[in-house]
């Protein structure tokens, strides 16, 4: 099959720290080369892939401070794929509602997997306007606000089997916080709780300018409490050290998390996760398997207790089981021939009638 992924283009794919859409575009290429396909991948020009790279822009714009239009690159991109479009058998976006008005009118089927939140007002008269635009879900729960949108598929993240893997030198000595901060994470939270526990915390996490103000205003004023730990942004080499010397990853999210990577992350290393009851969450955790799922503060603290009751063994292979990138390829290529078939009925009806 001829398989176009468009990526954004804010982050390298993948990317060099964080960026959950980025580095899933890069897993689902390379494993969808790796399955036999012809694989065309639109991203910056300093992406790595297994799959044919044609560079929509030079760079990621993250790395450039001289770009100040974002969408101007963006609209390149996706005139780039207009124009190559009748090369490929599917094209597959990772760019939201963008691709809707050109690509609906053209022949090519395509998709668009939604990566972010879907709960905001302005949303809604997007897909009322594009209703037949096929479109994927990362968890069941991300499809609430848009249950007129069409739905194509769930399909949940996943990582290559051995890109992180437990590291069993590593003794689990601490509380883990991994992402990014911003109010919705509630990384406060995290340092509650494991002040709670008597746990030190270590919080590996990017700040972004828009949320500098809430980390200096309410985050850096905790951290000299209990026994914390910033340790800034890591990159993919680093978090098998990080989550493997955990005795638990620490999820208290405030919003319905669309999926969580980080999640999938930590039980890849073998480590639980402990993780508020919100969005995709009952979807990933299993409870009482890969970890703990939680109302609250106290939940949380009263799930560490329990710790001993999970085997990392079986943590890690419950992550093979369920989240390696293999089998989300292969549940896209699923969704893929589901889509050709379908664009292809109307021509066998047309040709019955005839």
């Amino acid at each position: 099959m001829r398989i176009a992924q468009i990526a954004p283009l804010h982050e390298a794919v993948p990317p060099k720290f964080y960026g959950g859409t980025e580095r899933v575009v890069s897993y689902l290429s390379d494993a969808l080369v790796d399955l036999g396909h012809d694989v065309t991948l639109f991203a910056s020009g300093d992406s790595e892939t297994k799959a044919t790279l044609d560079a929509a822009w030079p760079r990621a714009l993250r790395l450039d401070p001289s770009i100040r239009d974002w969408n101007a690159p963006h609209a390149l991109l996706l005139e780039k794929v207009r124009r190559r479009a009748h090369e490929f058998d599917v094209l597959h976006f990772h760019l939201d509602y963008m691709p809707f008005s050109t690509f609906s009118q053209m022949d090519t089927p395509f998709v668009t997997t939604l990566h972010g939140r879907l709960d905001l007002p302005e949303l809604q008269p997007v897909f009322d306007a594009f209703p037949e635009a096929p479109v994927i879900s990362i968890s069941d729960s991300q499809r609430q606000p848009l249950p007129q949108a069409a739905w194509l598929n769930t399909i949940y993240h996943g990582l290559p089997q051995n890109l992180l893997t437990p590291q069993t030198h590593k003794k689990p000595e601490y509380l883990a916080f991994l992402g990014r901060i911003c109010p919705e994470k509630r990384a406060d939270l995290a340092i509650q709780i494991a002040a709670q526990t008597g746990l030190p915390l270590k919080i590996a996490a990017k700040v972004d300018k828009v949320d500098q103000e809430y980390f200096k205003s309410t985050i850096e004023p905790l951290l000299s409490s209990a026994n914390v730990e910033f340790v800034g942004e890591i990159n993919e080499q680093q978090k098998p050290e990080f989550l493997s010397g955990a005795k638990a990853l620490l999820f208290p999210i405030d919003w319905s998390e669309p999926f969580g990577l980080v999640m999938i992350e930590a039980m890849a290393c073998g480590t639980p996760v402990i993780a508020f009851n919100r969005g995709s969450v009952p979807e990933v955790i299993d409870h009482g398997v890969t970890g703990f799922i939680c109302e609250d503060v106290q939940g949380a603290v009263g799930a560490l207790q329990r710790l001993e009751e999970l085997s990392r063994t079986e943590i890690r292979a419950q992550f093979e089981r369920r989240f390696c990138a293999s089998t989300m390829a292969q549940n896209y290529v699923d969704s893929y021939t589901a889509l050709l078939q379908a664009a292809k009925r109307p021509v066998l009806r047309q040709v019955a009638i005839g």
